[in-house]
């Protein structure tokens, strides 16, 4: 197989979140706290992982980092948006997920990155009112000023590129429309501020008419309609997401395929979660709550195919609920009551109680899209970039085709992807290579 032709990694690489909570100063602070070698990148595929390369005997399982041409942490720089003035120090202290030791030692550098104005709207996200947000005559207007910010940024940092990780909170949820049809009615939309047309989307929009990969970690719709794959297409950039894939999903695509593995029925599965950040607040609201469980939702359905195997799974009810409860802050608790059959139609329950922590979880997420799309921007890849599914609850795909959620599958493309990056051979686990078989 022939390597792709990548442009090398040089220069800095801006990363911008929307958003600068819990989740994207937990994902500065690790960052720069690696650096400093205070801790390490656990849960961070690209710093952490390897990568078979051919045969078992060959004995090459080189870093992901040492084998595709990614982009270094030290020429990492960090800037973005959100509705409060705080700089990044003050909102991890807020945010409360790193203990104030921590924060403490890399207050410089946290301190010194300042968020630009928001785009906001409080009909979109109704539990939160923003003090530190943009004004424009249009959402033309506002997008045009979200275009600039990129660009001066670019810029003041000397970045040779930049990438854009959605962390901000979850919207009210939304259909598509005819303002989403093409990019001719969604550009008219943003001048005549038409209501289906959300802060989110502006973001991507903005993002997508320069060129910059967009990485959606909110289950809002935000770009997953024609009018922004037309320009994602047209300005040749990588799209993907959505919703990043942490704590209780994240436990759902590890177990259902196992189930599905070993064809053991499934009869119910009920999950319900308490936490207390900002997110937990947002999603108290009950429209905010419905973009959220759609995302959460769809999981099970598309790992355990109940149209293959109805008698397993054709009729298993499926319960989700989040419940905002301030005293857990970011540590959120999950609940699952999994009833499961198995041979003779014979019952058994599994009980999983999840204490995690999701800023924690998500913020290696935040780090390896920023990377991979970045990655996949210089690998000359546009539009939905499904082999990066492997950290999204609702990964973005093609109309013809279902989403992968199964876990352990999604890994083998994301992996399988790199090595046709590089120029190396498929691995499918055959291995009839070893064994004598007689014909």
């Amino acid at each position: 197989m022939q390597k792709l032709d990548i442009s090398a990694p040089e220069g800095k690489l801006g990363v911008l979140t929307p958003g600068m909570g819990a989740v994207s100063t937990t994902f500065i602070a690790g960052v720069i706290a690696i650096l400093k070698g205070i801790s390490r990148p656990i849960g961070s595929l690209t710093q952490m992982g390897t990568i078979r390369l051919g045969k078992r005997t060959e004995h090459r399982v080189p870093m992901i980092k040492d084998f595709v041409p990614l982009a270094n942490l030290e020429d990492l720089v960090f800037g973005g948006w959100d509705i409060f003035e705080d700089d990044a120090y003050q909102s991890a202290i807020t945010a409360g997920v790193l203990e104030k030791d921590l924060l403490d030692k890399i207050r410089p550098e946290l301190a010194a990155i300042k968020p630009m104005k928001g785009v906001f709207n409080k009909h979109y996200v109704k539990k939160l009112d923003g003090t530190y947000i943009k004004s424009g005559k249009s959402k033309w207007d506002l997008a045009q000023m979200l275009v600039e910010d990129m660009q001066k940024f670019k810029d003041k940092n000397n970045c040779d590129r930049l990438v854009i990780v959605w962390c901000g909170s979850t919207e009210i949820f939304m259909k598509r429309e005819a303002v989403h049809q093409s990019l001719e009615s969604f550009e008219k939309g943003l001048k005549s501020d038409d209501p289906a047309i959300a802060p989110s989307m502006i973001y991507a929009y903005a993002a997508l008419k320069l060129g910059i990969p967009y990485a959606n970690g909110a289950p809002n719709l935000s770009l997953d309609f024609p009018a922004l794959y037309e320009l994602a297409k047209q300005t040749h950039t990588p799209v993907s997401g959505k919703d990043f894939k942490t704590g209780q999903t994240l436990m759902k695509t590890i177990l259902a395929p196992g189930f599905k593995a070993r064809l053991l029925g499934l009869n119910g599965w009920f999950s319900t979660n308490i936490l207390g950040n900002r997110d937990g607040e947002v999603l108290d609201d009950p429209e905010s709550f419905k973009t959220k469980e759609e995302s959460k939702l769809s999981v099970l359905d598309q790992i355990l195919q109940p149209d293959v195997y109805p008698e397993l799974y054709k009729d298993f009810y499926h319960k989700v609920r989040i419940n905002y409860y301030p005293p857990r802050g970011d540590n959120k608790e999950g609940w699952d009551n999994i009833d499961i059959f198995g041979w003779l139609g014979y019952p058994m329950q599994i009980k999983v109680d999840f204490l995690c922590r999701d800023s924690i979880l998500a913020a290696p997420i935040v780090l390896d899209l920023a990377l991979f799309m970045d990655l996949a921007k210089r690998s000359k890849f546009s539009g939905i970039q499904e082999w990066l599914s492997f950290y999204f609850k609702s990964p973005l795909h093609l109309p013809e085709l279902y989403p992968e959620h199964d876990l352990f599958i999604q890994q083998m493309k994301l992996k399988n992807t790199l090595r046709y990056m590089m120029g190396e051979e498929q691995i499918t686990h055959l291995g009839a290579d070893y064994y004598e078989y007689y014909r």
